[in-house]
């Protein structure tokens, strides 16, 4: 099978629509739809509203999309964006990162609870942080699903060489470069990310042990399946394979995860931890 589809959904006018940005919209949908069936069938004392979701959306969204746009033009493709620097907001022609849209959304939660000094309720700005953060991992599954949907329509982003023999639903992807067959690595990654970590965080919201574990599970998860699923995608062609043959995918995965097991070990002994600062 032949992946060349047309990147123009439809025409409104003079003006294209493209899945690859659809996808964007269908995501951050998804994100308030959730968001607010959790706030309406939430048993807790918390000062979280709709009205306070529908304003967090804005900074979610202007989280992705600038850290996501940074992090591709710095962490993958420097050299071109620095000789064609009017290129970094052609984000329609996809080109986004995830762990540069993760650093930007962080920031625009920590300039959220920042801003909204009652939010969920009265305490610190590290506890009122984590439970937004622990609020808001479950909702970003689906976005990340019909992201990767959005790299399959592009052709972009495509997997490593195989032959139909080995792998019966491998895929001949035009944009690569080739006519080879490959596997179709954005649909695994669609599923992994979207559909496997969705299932974790309902879980690990369901027995929640603590202020930020939710959080914690999402940074380990996420980061674990990234690292894994890397090995079916082709390496991006100007930067390759680097240390221990990694890719820059999960090189990166590195630090996400280390940062989750470091919030997971102090949200699971913040008591111990409390408890012995105040002894000393």
């Amino acid at each position: 099978m032949e992946i060349n589809f047309d990147p123009v959904a439809f025409w409104l006018g003079p003006i294209p629509l493209r899945w690859y940005g659809l996808m964007y919209v269908f995501g951050f949908l998804f994100f308030l739809m959730l968001g607010r069936k959790k706030i309406q069938q939430s048993n807790k004392k918390t000062n979280f509203t709709l009205t306070d979701l529908d304003d967090l959306i804005l900074f979610a969204v202007a989280g992705v999309f600038i850290g996501g746009r940074l992090g591709y033009v710095f962490f993958y493709n420097p050299g071109y964006f620095s000789q064609n620097p009017s290129e970094i907001f052609f984000v329609w022609q996809g080109g986004m990162s995830f762990h540069g849209g993760l650093v930007g959304v962080i920031f625009g939660l920590a300039l959220f609870c920042f801003l909204r000094k009652n939010l969920f309720f009265e305490g610190s700005l590290t506890r009122r942080f984590l439970c937004l953060t622990d609020f808001v991992a479950p909702l970003v599954p689906p976005g990340l699903f019909f992201g990767r949907i959005g790299n399959f329509i592009n052709g972009e982003l495509p997997g490593r060489v195989t032959s139909i023999e080995q792998v019966p639903w491998a895929m001949i992807f035009p944009h690569s470069g080739t006519l080879d067959f490959r596997h179709p690595s954005q649909l695994y990654q669609a599923f992994g990310e979207g559909v496997v970590l969705f299932i974790i965080l309902l879980i690990a919201e369901k027995k929640k042990k603590g202020l930020g574990t939710v959080s914690a599970t999402f940074l380990i998860s996420y980061g674990i399946i990234r690292f894994f699923t890397e090995f079916f995608r082709e390496p991006d062609p100007f930067i390759g394979l680097l240390i221990f043959d990694f890719s820059m995918g999960q090189l990166l995965s590195f630090p996400l995860v280390g940062c989750g097991l470091v919030l997971l070990f102090l949200s699971l002994n913040y008591k111990k931890i409390r408890h012995q600062n105040r002894s000393s």
